[in-house]
């Protein structure tokens, strides 16, 4: 279980079909093999490290579900590390399990006069849990809905400055591809209202 709050942004060292190589010394010292990492709000398992890089297999679902398989040699991602069992953890953002449901385009990015603002297709198939004001992970960034459906089949996230400084969304553009997790609350009660 995640909580959507970005731990860090590191590089990718190495793809291929099957396994991304992630380099990020800090990330790496509190991962071992078997430990869970989301990766751009994708939840993955750790098979190997070297130093300060770790080594996680992305199977053909995950990359028909995510942004990961056109990952390249260079390019940031966003991790987070598992929330901690404890009674000092805190959780900052919202639940997020690292479970994917659609890749999405963006289709503007505005300047803001505090940040910016970001419009975001919105899959028909996870339209039922976006709503004004509630939470979606992009990228795996807990973020906060500022609007739906203006213009039809999108919504649109306000990023702070801190966002843009210390998660990939500083680079988003126009066509950017981005993964999206809706609510897990908002699934739930969904499921149930169609009872």
């Amino acid at each position: 279980m995640f909580t959507g709050i970005v731990s860090a942004v590191a590089k990718v060292v190495e793809t291929d079909a099957a396994r991304l190589g992630i380099d990020h010394a800090g990330i790496a010292r509190h991962l071992k093999r078997g430990s869970s990492v989301a990766v751009n709000g994708a939840c993955l398992t750790v098979v190997r490290k070297k130093g300060p890089v770790f080594y996680a297999d992305v199977v053909p679902e995950t990359l028909r579900r995510t942004n990961l398989g056109r990952l390249r040699s260079g390019q940031e991602v966003n991790l987070e590390l598992p929330l901690a069992a404890t009674a000092a953890a805190t959780l900052d953002g919202h639940l997020v399990e690292g479970h994917i449901d659609a890749t999405a385009t963006v289709m503007a990015v505005h300047e803001a006069k505090q940040g910016k603002e970001v419009t975001i297709e919105l899959p028909t198939a996870l339209s039922r849990f976006v709503a004004t004001k509630g939470s979606i992970a992009v990228d795996g960034i807990s973020l906060t809905v500022a609007d739906v459906d203006h213009p039809p089949g999108t919504f649109r996230v306000a990023l702070i400055p801190f966002t843009l400084q210390h998660t990939i969304a500083g680079a988003y553009r126009e066509g950017s591809l981005v993964n999206l997790e809706a609510d897990v609350i908002a699934r739930y009660v969904a499921r149930n209202l169609r009872r």
